[in-house]
């Protein structure tokens, strides 16, 4: 198992980092078209649909983000857009954990599959235009979610239940406990506070989303990347009460060691929009 997790990852990362790194977006945004592609994909199988009506899901998905990319709409960034798209991932993804499990297949499946190829469709277009912005924007938004769940890791194998009687929701995520939410919070406040510290002395020509919120003041930067943080970890969970009422452990096989493209990318559904939603405000 870690040899297949370490070739695939070794895969990916000689695929995603010349692909982000180079002199224009386009490839990087091709390349995470096709994943978001796969992730539609996974999306059918989630919801019970067999292989062909599940191809198709992915091939809509592909035409919506191709479509996007057709009309120009990577280089146009919409506070409308994402404050709706963001006010739709607090509000939903409040009711569906609260829901938990049992609420996810009370939910008809044409909303549940609607649902989902929009909320896909809206993290390749956000990750699309934060490339457009610069490399360096991207990877600010992008380091933060990894971040968060690294710190989020240790801090709840070493603190885990210590300074609270129940976790952070048993019947979805056993594993996760409030010790690691907050872990992963100092993790990105730290996180944040380096990066603009780094983007002020490297005078970066593409300021990062954290020096954007800086330049409106740190409380506003501290606010927003706690936020940030609590809503990569309802992503997780939202994907976990998924997988847990579709009765699997990963959204699929396409990355060996790794699951699917969903289990990859969770965190980062919520994320991502929310993340252009602020950076429309602060620019």
């Amino acid at each position: 198992m870690l040899k297949q997790r370490v070739i695939t990852a070794v895969v990916l990362l000689a695929i995603l980092l010349p692909a982000l790194f180079w002199r224009s977006p386009e490839p990087f945004m091709a390349v995470t078209l096709v994943l978001m592609a796969a992730g539609g994909w996974e999306w059918g199988r989630l919801n019970g649909f067999a292989s062909a009506p599940s191809i198709l899901l992915g091939l809509v998905l592909l035409a919506l983000c191709a479509g996007s990319w057709t009309l120009g709409w990577v280089a146009q960034p919409s506070f409308l857009l994402w404050a709706l798209a963001g006010g739709a991932w607090v509000l939903a993804g409040a009711a569906l954990v609260r829901a938990g499990v049992e609420g996810w297949p009370k939910i008809p499946r044409a909303i549940r599959v609607v649902g989902g190829v929009l909320a896909l469709w809206l993290a390749w277009l956000a990750v699309a235009q934060a490339r457009v912005i610069g490399v360096n924007f991207l990877l600010s938004v992008l380091v933060l979610v990894w971040v968060a769940d690294i710190f989020a890791y240790f801090a709840g194998r070493a603190f885990g239940l210590k300074f609270t009687k129940r976790k952070l929701a048993p019947a979805i995520s056993p594993g996760k406990s409030w010790e690691g939410v907050w872990g992963g919070m100092v993790g990105v406040i730290v996180l944040a506070i380096a990066w603009v510290l780094a983007d002020a002395a490297a005078r970066a020509a593409v300021p990062s989303l954290y020096s954007r919120l800086a330049a409106i003041g740190w409380p506003v930067l501290l606010i927003a990347v706690l936020f940030l943080a609590a809503m990569s970890v309802v992503g997780d969970l939202v994907e976990s009460l998924i997988k847990r009422a579709a009765g699997v452990k990963d959204s699929s096989q396409l990355l060996p060691g790794h699951g699917g493209v969903l289990d990859r990318v969770d965190a980062l559904l919520p994320t991502l929009p929310l993340a252009m939603m602020l950076a429309s405000i602060a620019r």
